[in-house]
């Protein structure tokens, strides 16, 4: 089992640049495979980020180049580094964990409770 709770999101303005910040409990952190999610009003659930244990990334398109994912294997916490933030990327963030091969579709097995991301223009 890994429990999730994300944090730093907020009110942010367009082209800040705040961080994202999830911590897992748990001693097997280091084994999954971590993703950063978010869920705009209406719309479905859209991979973002995802980082395997050795550290290799992945990004939609739509944030590569602006947000970068990361991982502390010592202190069970991924982080999700986002800058030139657009209104579009507001949601509600969600970090995820799972096992095995990595995805970019929404079935990780445990996800955190979400943070809400608001861009002001």
């Amino acid at each position: 089992q890994v429990q999730l709770v994300e944090s730093g999101g907020g009110l942010v303005q367009a082209g800040g640049s705040p961080r994202l910040s999830c911590a897992a409990s748990g001693r097997t952190f280091s084994s999954y495979i971590m993703g950063w999610f978010r869920q705009a009003p209406g719309e479905e659930r859209e991979f973002v980020a995802a980082i395997r244990s050795g550290g290799s990334t992945y990004y939609a398109d739509s944030v590569k180049g602006r947000f970068t994912i990361s991982r502390d294997n010592a202190k069970n916490t991924l982080y999700l580094q986002m800058t030139s933030l657009k209104p579009e990327d507001t949601a509600v963030y969600y970090c995820a964990a799972k096992g095995g091969t990595i995805t970019t579709r929404p079935t990780y097995d445990y996800w955190g409770q979400g943070t809400q991301v608001t861009v002001s223009s």
